[in-house]
């Protein structure tokens, strides 16, 4: 009597299920999918495999697809094949199929939960994320700490990564010991990198970290401690204050204006003052030459260190970029935390700090308790991406991009929303910091965004004080194309209005007390509108008498204008060759005094409000 060999399937269920749009070949699902009945015991030691013929029809796929995969399978022993009787799951797949109820089965579920109390985890807890999992289907992602995928490098990633797994490559890695990183990222760093902030290092002086956080983490571990009293940034980096109370350290939060964190008396007695100068984290601000020489020099005078986290440190490019404070002295006071490009970030995530020798050394020591060095692997690769130039031109690709978002998220804020909101000037990066009207709260403003397809950041975890930000929002362009910029901006400006309501600004639905016909248009004939642009920079409009209108904005004057003004009825048109993307706008006009307010023509909504001036 023949024995029956177990049937690899059970119930009529299918072996495997294949997923279009998976992110993977045909050929890996069905590798895995075979994988996992083995592993479930779906398919146990010694059951026949289905042939490539049968399996091919079965999915729809061709033949040769699935015999690469069985092959595969093969490959690893997890099948095997017999003369004349086809293939089946190997008698010793190495322990790779396990009992399900081993782990959460029922006797783990009524078991005694011998841990409980026993867990030393940290006392500060971390907010769950209000990012929703799924970011990337919205259609106006509006984030500064997320990248759409058309800003990746694939094709000079994949070129380093060939490098680096060359066999010639895997042996020279195989000589890097112990705690060592790879001397080749190391080079890379110190001699490409760090001269354009004006670092000048030794490779003693440099340790690769798994990312600026894990920088942070070490310099926190190293100099923080419960008699350590530590200045923040306010607001400022929740993930570094979460560090620094976990060390027990006592913290002071210094305000931050637009030049960066305030230098003055209150930082006497610090022992750590932490600082973000290049794009301040989360205003963007960045830290005035004269502010960073005064961080130095009250430094030296109250004999406190400087942890400087240069964030975003890649994305220079409107105007020419600051050194860091750490390439303005040389004496060891500044500990430098930074990481390769953010865009790389999913690939990467790798860092490095810049301190003397001997605290890169206790840096490397602690790092060993804790992960080890960062894959080098990926060390490697980096450094060929560094060296082959592709870094340089990702950055500079990088930059115009952004720079051409930011740009147009400025002009949009500008156009949609110049009553609501008060931005400070930046310099450079991918963000805005905007604050709206007082009664704006910003946690019903994200939702309501959310709800019109539009994802913004609230502020409220980068602030020490509960409440401090209330009204306060953050809006990026690193995870959207411009040319869906506008569109996000004005859905965000419906989001602000309808939970917004100003009614001793708006005009009557009859526009009553408004300028009409004659009296308009003598008004604004010859006039000259001084007013402000979202981002905070003077902005004079003169109306000449012929319809003619020139504009001025820009601290010196740098962005101009021109176009023509009419009045229709009693409403007032204007439209500018460029600004307001050279659409007519149609508004009613009303004067107290020297003050001119624009409303809409429906609802009465104030759009925007300045002073009027004659030329005579």
């Amino acid at each position: 009597m023949s024995r029956r060999r177990p049937n690899a399937r059970r119930s009529g269920a299918p072996l495997v299920v294949l997923v279009p749009g998976a992110g993977i070949s045909l050929q890996d699902q069905i590798r895995r999918s075979l994988r996992a009945a083995v592993e479930a015991a779906v398919m146990p030691p010694g059951s026949r495999v289905p042939s490539s013929r049968a399996l091919a029809s079965q999915l729809g796929v061709a033949r040769n697809t699935v015999v690469l995969a069985l092959q595969s399978l093969l490959d690893d022993g997890v099948l095997t094949a017999r003369p004349r009787s086809g293939l089946f799951v190997s008698d010793d797949t190495g322990g790779l199929a396990v009992r399900l109820e081993t782990v959460g089965g029922p006797a783990a579920a009524n078991a005694p939960s011998a841990w409980r109390g026993r867990v030393r985890s940290p006392q500060i807890e971390r907010p769950a994320s209000r990012l929703p999992a799924d970011w990337q289907r919205y259609p106006f992602p509006l984030l500064t700490a997320q990248f759409d995928r058309s800003l990746f490098p694939v094709r000079e990633w994949r070129e380093a990564q060939r490098h680096a797994l060359s066999l010639r490559e895997i042996d020279r890695l195989s000589e890097v010991v112990g705690e060592a990183d790879d001397p080749m990222l190391i080079e890379q760093i110190r001699t490409r990198i760090l001269p354009r902030r004006g670092i000048s290092a030794a490779p003693e002086e440099i340790l690769v970290t798994a990312g600026a956080q894990q920088g942070l983490f070490l310099a926190a571990e190293l100099f923080a401690s419960p008699s350590t009293r530590a200045v923040m940034e306010e607001p400022g980096n929740p993930e570094m204050r979460r560090l620094l109370l976990r060390r027990g350290a006592k913290l002071q939060h210094q305000p931050v204006d637009q030049a960066g964190l305030v230098i003055d008396a209150n930082l006497r007695g610090a022992d750590l003052v932490y600082v973000s100068p290049i794009h301040q984290r989360p205003t963007a601000a960045t830290m005035s030459m004269a502010r960073r020489r005064a961080l130095l020099d009250a430094a030296y005078a109250h004999d406190f260190l400087i942890i400087e986290d240069d964030f975003e440190c890649e994305t220079h490019y409107l105007d020419r970029a600051y050194p860091a404070i750490a390439g303005l002295q040389n004496d060891g006071r500044v500990i430098y935390v930074a990481s390769l490009s953010r865009v790389l970030a999913p690939a990467l995530r790798l860092g490095f700090i810049v301190a003397p020798p001997e605290i890169i050394e206790a840096a490397r020591r602690l790092r060993t308790l804790v992960s080890r060095h960062p894959p080098m692997n990926n060390q490697r690769a980096a450094a060929w991406f560094l060296s082959l130039g592709h870094y340089d031109t990702v950055m500079r690709r990088l930059a115009r991009v952004l720079r051409m978002r930011l740009l147009a998220l400025r002009d949009a804020l500008n156009h949609y929303l110049p009553q609501w909101v008060a931005i400070p000037p930046i310099r450079e990066g991918s963000t805005y910091c905007v604050q709206g009207p007082p009664d704006l709260d910003s946690a019903s403003l994200v939702n309501e965004a959310a709800a019109r397809g539009v994802l913004i950041e609230p502020l409220d975890d980068y602030f020490g004080r509960a409440g401090a930000a209330r009204n306060m929002f953050r809006v990026g362009v690193t995870s959207l194309p411009k040319e869906r910029i506008r569109e996000g901006v004005a859905r965000l400006a419906e989001a602000v209005r309808s939970l917004t309501q100003d009614v001793a600004a708006a005009l009557p639905a009859d526009g009553a007390g408004s300028l009409k016909g004659r009296s308009l248009t003598k008004a604004m004939r010859g006039a000259t509108l001084l007013c402000r642009t979202v981002y905070g920079d003077p902005c004079t409009i003169e109306l000449h008498a012929d319809g003619a209108m020139s504009g001025r904005a820009g601290a010196e004057g740098e962005d101009i204008d021109t176009g023509r003004w009419w009045v229709e009825g009693d409403l007032w048109c204007r439209q500018w060759t460029t600004w307001a993307y050279g659409e007519v706008s149609r508004m009613r006009v009303r004067l107290t005094g020297d003050r001119i307010e624009w409303f809409r023509p429906e609802g009465g909504a104030l759009v925007d409000a300045g002073v009027l001036a004659r030329s005579d």
